[in-house]
């Protein structure tokens, strides 16, 4: 009850909401409520794992139980600047969901940049890039592209470029697979999942 009055009073009747209270798993229960929303919206204050996956919200298992886009949010983080957007891109099943559900925000940004990483850019991670800049170019969205060729681990890479252009809200797929109830994740959304000071829309 304490923590409905909390809601309550933070909410003050800005937006209409429902408070639903259970005592489950918390993401067995955010991922069946996420069957009534647009977007799951949590935190993440230790990365992949929060270490206590019955007080806390496992934002990478969320994300991959939900069927909705998850915005797991920086950690202390009040609002969601998103003037800055960044599509970490790979021609993938879950990246061009993630697109698409992000396509809303990206209307609101001032500014949207696409990056790929590839040990060895060719004509089809180029035309990859390009054929999701035409998508959003036809959604009013103006977005510039970026490959980037390493050899070096791609989670790290990406996140100093995310890092170095003042990155407000990384937009992803999510990569995993469940092993002994427990997730195991791909390279790069084990990093995302990590940096808990990035704000990031993951989808699966």
């Amino acid at each position: 009850t304490s923590l409905n009055g909390e809601f309550d009073g933070l909410v003050a009747g800005a937006v209409k909401t429902d408070w639903h209270g259970d005592i489950e798993n918390p993401n067995h229960a955010v991922a069946r409520r996420a069957r009534m929303a647009d977007i799951v919206v949590t935190s993440a204050f230790q990365g992949a794992s929060t270490g206590d996956s019955y007080r806390t919200v496992d934002p990478g298992s969320l994300v991959l139980r939900a069927g909705r886009p998850v915005l797991v949010a920086a950690q202390g983080a009040m609002d969601l600047p998103a003037r800055r957007i960044v599509v970490s891109w790979k021609d993938t099943r879950e990246a061009r969901r993630a697109v698409a559900d992000a396509v809303p925000l990206m209307a609101m940004a001032e500014e949207v940049t696409i990056v790929a990483v590839d040990r060895n850019p060719d004509d089809w991670t180029r035309d990859s890039v390009k054929d999701v800049a035409s998508f959003l170019a036809g959604h009013g969205i103006k977005a510039r592209t970026e490959i980037i060729k390493t050899a070096d681990d791609e989670g790290n890479r990406l996140v100093d470029f995310f890092a170095s252009m003042n990155a407000e809200l990384i937009v992803s797929g999510a990569y995993g697979h469940s092993r002994l109830r427990e997730w195991v994740f791909g390279g790069v959304t084990r990093s995302l999942l990590d940096e808990v000071w990035l704000n990031r829309l993951m989808s699966n």
